[in-house]
């Protein structure tokens, strides 16, 4: 491999799905970008993180495809799984939402951590569209690259994947209908989990539920909810 070859640390089924995408220039340039950002600043998650949905859901395993927007941005709280914080970290708001609306749908306990690598383990592929973020700044590494990377993961999937369940929260995600097969695979939309539109029906929406009934239909195993 030439010094210019990227090398993503990145799970083996997906370096194969997305390989042409390592090597457009966008990704080069996402590179390059975010070795200056780190010479100057703290950036979230962890580089051995970054990639943690991806390693923690290999390609063929995905089931759901939960979408968020920007990792955290608060120290210790990224960890490469949209919505997802590791135990020792308080739950942040959007993600009490949504442990509430699961004990309102299934009658799981509210947990007291905020860890989902369980529902990753499971194939619920937890994807931030940004999947970096500068400490303290949100939004701070949108639109250097990253969109791009992760709407053809989305794109792989709507295109090499049957029945897959897509649960879009909010103005953003439900963007990305777009890009996936409605023919294919199934969308449930809500309005996003956090404080300021919670009320507005992602309350009451049952996803959690509705996504079971479908994996069940298909002949699939159910996600298990609780944590």
């Amino acid at each position: 491999m030439g010094e210019n070859t990227i090398n993503p640390q990145i799970e083996e089924s997906w370096k194969n799905i997305l390989r042409d995408e390592f090597k457009k220039p966008y990704f080069s340039n996402l590179k390059s970008f975010l070795v200056e950002e780190k010479k100057q600043y703290r950036i979230f998650p962890p580089g051995g993180l970054i990639f943690n949905a991806y390693n923690s859901t290999p390609f063929e395993k995905v089931k759901v495809v939960l979408l968020g927007q920007d990792p955290y941005h608060g120290p210790g709280q990224a960890h490469g799984l949209c919505f997802s914080v590791p135990k020792d970290i308080p739950q942040p708001p959007s993600l009490v939402n949504i442990f509430k609306e699961i004990n309102a749908d299934l009658g799981f306990p509210i947990p007291n951590h905020g860890n989902l690598e369980k529902w990753a383990k499971q194939g619920v592929l937890l994807l931030n569209a940004t999947l970096t973020v500068r400490a303290h700044q949100a939004g701070s590494h949108q639109k250097k690259g990253w969109e791009q990377f992760t709407d053809a993961t989305i794109q792989a999937l709507s295109n090499h994947r049957n029945g897959l369940v897509f649960l879009l929260w909010g103005a953003y995600a439900q963007a990305k209908d777009q890009i996936i097969d409605r023919s294919k695979h199934y969308i449930l939309k809500a309005p996003h989990p956090s404080p300021l539109s919670v009320h507005k029906g992602f309350f009451g929406c049952k996803h959690f539920s509705k996504t079971n009934e479908i994996l069940k239909d298909m002949g699939l195993s159910e996600i298990n909810w609780s944590i």
